[in-house]
């Protein structure tokens, strides 16, 4: 056995930030982003942020469930142990103000250990860098889009997961007494 399921989407990192989170996380955790900032991830086991070096060209956000545990891949540029609960069962990549990028339905809700490693994130941040010294005030919006894509190395976040358990139970005491 092996690889379940991969799941690919391109995200704008806005304000530096790419989000992966269950479909019922929506409140934002300033803590575990203040953690990405320093340490390119942060997780709060509902939300997973990932801090890009530049906050306008795509960056492609990879998703794979394993049957078993797997080792972290070599050849990146890092990488970081993380668990993630989802309740729904539904992953959401988010582009923090611009919403949603797309969602990735799992295999079964529940808790999945696992890490994130990036790569192409250094040199993502060197291209744009560079394309911002190139800019002048004739270029058009389509150009400048142009120039980002022109970008040699693109910056990927992998998220390699597996299933470890099912999710917690929610608790309705609050709802039993409305």
């Amino acid at each position: 056995m092996g690889l379940i399921i991969e799941y690919r989407v391109a995200a704008r990192p806005d304000r530096r930030i790419v989000e992966v989170y269950d479909a019922d996380a929506f409140t934002t955790d300033s803590t575990a982003i203040e953690a990405a900032s320093q340490h390119v991830v942060g997780n709060n086991g509902y939300h997973l942020y990932l801090h890009s070096l530049q906050p306008d060209i795509k960056v492609q956000v990879v998703i794979r469930i394993w049957d078993t545990r797997q080792e972290p891949p070599t050849g990146t540029e890092g990488t970081v142990p993380v668990t993630l609960e989802s309740e729904t069962g539904t992953l959401v990549v988010s582009q923090f103000t611009f919403g949603p990028a797309g969602e990735m339905t799992l295999p079964r809700p529940g808790v999945y250990e696992g890490h994130v490693s990036w790569t192409g994130r250094t040199a993502t941040a060197a291209h744009y860098a560079e394309v911002l010294g190139q800019i002048s005030n004739d270029w058009t919006t389509e150009q400048i889009g142009h120039a980002w894509e022109q970008n040699p190395v693109p910056e990927q976040y992998t998220l390699d997961l597996w299933f470890v358990r099912a999710p917690e139970p929610i608790d309705d005491e609050d709802e039993d007494d409305l």
